[in-house]
């Protein structure tokens, strides 16, 4: 198991692209005074060991050298030890909508995007309780098994989106229907699914599954993303919107958010219906809930102890830098054998 320590770091990988950037524009900048200066035959007699190649490499070697640097910086740390405690808990599932109606933007960022966060900020004011992902669209689809890793959920979570499952639909009942196989502990008395959806159910049957759910001791909670005066759905190509969803006869949809469903299997089992507009109310709501219920005891393993490695990779920052200072600019004799950029024919033509 491993960990990043400091991942603010990353935005410093913009130093290399400027780096580049700087590089090319320079590289064009010198060819053309060059040509202004002399032609390249002459060029070529003027500085015969000029050498491209030893350009681009020293260029690699210094950009090696700022990526190691700021990996060291991020200071990636590796579990070491593991131990095996004993904790309290629920077991918590949650079940997210990643149908194409969950890219509208009638609640900001996105209902998805708002689905994630909510889901995150809930996992940050857990203790000791087991947690588990599922993703459904037109089916259900395990994205993470019962667990007390809290920060593989979190990583996960940020994987799911809306082309990870190709049958489109919002199918609760299936999503209702795995969360039975989620749940492993006969013992554990206290089971809990969320569903985080707009509820824009397309099977129908939602309330039966709750039905089947609540004897095997599971309450369902719901939230509700979006607005009931809804909005469309968005089409993006590589980020940037490019138009947006429209039915057989080229009408905009415009999808909203229907409380029926959520509501309904949420009081089917003893749960809550909550609207996803207060992020801060859900997770107080929740807080509250899970402190009511009797926790639990439970054995799992952890690692204990994280060793930082962030020393590999300022070394191979120093063997970068040193590389390139013994990187000369000019070829030489075995380099010039290589000719690796064709320049000996360039320069006989």
């Amino acid at each position: 198991m491993y960990e990043l320590e400091e991942n603010i770091y990353f935005n410093y990988l913009i130093i290399i692209v400027v780096l580049i950037a700087i590089f090319m524009i320079n590289r064009f900048w010198k060819k053309k005074k060059q040509k202004e200066f002399a032609s390249e035959d002459l060029l070529a007699r003027l500085a015969p060991n000029r050498s491209l190649f030893k350009q681009y490499l020293k260029l690699a070697m210094i950009s090696l050298a700022f990526l190691m640097m700021i990996i060291a910086l991020v200071n990636p740390k590796v579990g070491s030890k593991l131990k095996t405690v004993k904790r309290q808990g629920v077991d918590i599932v949650f079940a997210l909508d990643v149908s194409k109606s969950m890219l509208a933007e009638d609640i900001a960022p996105s209902r998805l995007l708002k689905s994630k966060q909510i889901i995150s900020k809930v996992i940050e004011k857990l203790g000791g309780d087991r947690i588990g992902i599922i993703a459904y669209a037109g089916k259900a689809y395990p994205l993470l098994p019962i667990t007390t890793d809290y920060a593989a959920a979190k990583m996960m979570l940020q994987n799911a989106d809306t082309d990870m499952i190709p049958s489109q639909g919002t199918a609760i009942a299936s999503a209702i229907e795995m969360t039975n196989q989620y749940f492993d502990d006969e013992d554990q008395k206290n089971r809990i699914l969320v569903i985080i959806s707009d509820g824009e159910d397309h099977e129908k049957d939602a309330l039966a599954a709750a039905e089947i759910a609540k004897g095997r001791g599971i309450r369902i909670f719901s939230i509700g993303v979006g607005t009931e005066s809804g909005g469309p759905i968005p089409l993006k190509t590589r980020g940037q919107v490019t138009g947006y969803k429209k039915d057989r006869e080229g009408n905009v949809v415009v999808t909203k958010l229907d409380k029926r469903v959520l509501m309904e299997v949420s009081q089917a089992t003893g749960g809550n219906y909550m609207d996803s507009q207060d992020t801060r109310q859900i997770v107080g709501e929740f807080t509250k809930i899970l402190s009511k219920m009797d926790k639990k005891e439970f054995e799992t393993t952890m690692f204990s102890d994280y060793e930082d490695q962030f020393q590999w990779f300022l070394g191979f920052a120093i063997l970068f830098l040193i590389l390139d200072v013994f990187f000369l600019e000019r070829k030489t004799k075995w380099l010039n054998k290589l000719d690796l950029f064709d320049e000996i024919n360039d320069r006989d033509e």
